[in-house]
């Protein structure tokens, strides 16, 4: 069967589990779209929350940042992992042990403010849809590439599929449906990178693969080879950094607390019976976060050195299917500004003119068909991207409307509503935040990584502070927690804004105003 063909087979049918396991576990009260009834075991909820966790982000962009980066990218994997633990170790237990739904619920009820409770949940709703924007176009670029579909197709495509399970499991059906996607996810992750590792380096195990040497009787170990082939084309070695010590210290731990203040993870410990439950299910859960962490290096590895082997310096009219599959996503330019028929793929250090774009997005994704794995291969990680991207999606949407439903309808403006009214009060705010998000992932505000670095540095500047010192230390105020949420949150977000948006429009305006006659 063609790529496409298997695509659908194996889409459609992990699509179908989904949809079977949210009918299966609809949630019927309150307690179960919230938390699921807080009956879940730890083994199930470190599934869970390893799923809910490991986004489009995790799957798609991060080996595909580590490719193109090098060493520099593993900040992205220290920060994100080492969130985790901080999150594991320094939150989840306390948070349990506290008995609320919702991070707002929290800092509410332990700051005795309703201003700081509704601080809290404008926040929750800036950082989730900042964080969903970056699921839903994931959606969109896995749909665009392997359905041959228009890219914001594929988004409301994946609007419909997270409205169904979202809106009518709630909690409880978003968990099951999550332990469904990780062993998608995971399987369609691992699989390519066994094959490849094997091809290349002969070995098994990925991890291994990544520092042993290459199967072509060369002798010469996979770095050294990626190291060579990136100085010839004018890049930086592969192994070699930009950043100093300092500024990968600072990066990672703005992700690591970033991570540990995310709300949609928070909550997933609240799903457990009790607290030592859910130390339990932090510790599965970083179990199955590392089957796939530990090896998105060597899957950066294997896919630049497969990329830079097939494509540097060979003719255009000569090139893969898979090149020109990917060309007509729009995820792909080549540009011959000499002439010579030859894509030059080169780095800055190259006298001659960069011709080829590469979006990062892509690495993970195109790198079955690089290396010429089977159409099943490739059609397995599809659906595994788009598990990955609509596991994340559900959670962060379940926050959105249980921050509305829960924390700023009965919470604070109708504390006298009934338990039916609040979860069809819920059930709508999540619809509604469904196309709100699709909307972002059709105009998202950068690629899949980028974006969900944003919502990381929104959540370290807001929730973390309140959390943490609202745990830990006596002194902390409603006062501070609602200063510190609002400055952090609009500082941010506006550094974000400027630099992204901003900053480069006024960088030329202040070039032309120098250079002006005098």
């Amino acid at each position: 069967m063609t790529v496409q063909a298997w695509t659908f087979v194996l889409v459609g049918i992990s699509f179908a589990l989904y949809i079977g396991v949210a009918i299966w576990s609809r949630a019927s009260s309150t307690g179960e779209f919230y938390v699921a009834g807080g009956r879940v075991p730890p083994v199930i909820n470190g599934m869970a929350t390893a799923a809910d966790w490991m986004s489009a982000a995790s799957f798609i962009s991060m080996a595909g940042l580590i490719s193109f980066m090098g060493r520099d990218g593993s900040v992205y994997l220290m920060g994100w992992t080492g969130g985790y633990v901080l999150l594991a170790l320094l939150l989840a237990p306390y948070l349990r042990k506290f008995g609320k739904f919702t991070v707002p619920d929290f800092v509410g009820d332990r700051y005795y403010s309703q201003t700081a409770r509704f601080v809290a949940v404008v926040c929750a709703i800036f950082v989730s849809f900042t964080y969903v924007a970056g699921q839903m176009r994931g959606v969109g670029i896995v749909f665009s590439r392997f359905l041959e579909i228009d890219i914001n197709l594929g988004v409301l495509i994946g609007m419909g599929i997270v409205f169904f399970y979202a809106v009518l499991g709630g909690m409880k059906g978003i968990t099951y449906t999550q332990v469904a996607q990780y062993c998608v996810l995971i399987f369609a992750y691992l699989v390519p990178a066994i094959f490849i590792s094997m091809l290349m380096t002969g070995s098994v195990i990925p991890q291994i693969g990544f520092g042993d040497t290459m199967a072509d009787g060369s002798g010469a170990f996979l770095l050294d080879k990626l190291d060579g082939l990136s100085r010839e084309l004018g890049f930086d070695a592969y192994t070699d950094g930009r950043k100093g010590t300092l500024d990968v210290f600072f990066i990672t731990a703005a992700l690591m607390v970033g991570t540990a203040g995310l709300p949609h993870v928070i909550v997933r410990f609240y799903t457990v019976p009790k607290v030592s439950a859910a130390r339990s299910s932090a510790g599965w859960a970083l179990v199955f976060i590392a089957l796939l962490y530990t090896c998105a290096p060597a899957v950066a590895a294997f896919a630049r050195t497969n990329l830079l082997n097939t494509v540097s310096n060979a003719p255009y009219a000569e090139v893969p299917p898979w090149f020109t599959n990917w060309e007509a996503t729009g995820l792909i330019t080549f540009e011959d500004k000499n002439g010579d028929g030859l894509i030059q793929y080169v780095g800055p250090a190259s006298p001659v003119e960069n011709e080829l774009i590469i979006d990062r997005d892509i690495m993970v994704l195109a790198n079955p068909e690089i290396a010429g794995l089977p159409n099943w291969v490739i059609g397995l990680v599809a659906a595994g991207g788009l598990a990955a991207a609509l596991s994340t999606a559900a959670g962060l949407l379940l926050v959105i409307s249980t921050s509305v439903a829960h924390d700023l309808l009965k919470k604070g403006i109708n504390p006298r509503i009934s338990e039916h009214t609040e979860l069809r009060t819920a059930r709508v705010t999540a619809g509604i935040a469904v196309c709100i998000a699709g909307y972002f992932g059709i105009n998202p505000p950068g690629f899949v990584a980028q974006v969900v670095a944003f919502a990381f540095g929104l959540a370290a500047a807001s929730f973390f502070p309140a959390i943490i010192l609202g745990i830990f230390t006596k002194r902390m105020n409603k006062y501070g927690a609602i200063s510190g949420m609002i400055v952090g949150i609009v500082f941010t977000a506006a550094y974000i804004i400027f630099c992204n948006h901003l900053g480069s429009g006024l960088d030329q305006d202040i070039v032309r105003f120098l250079q002006r006659p005098r």
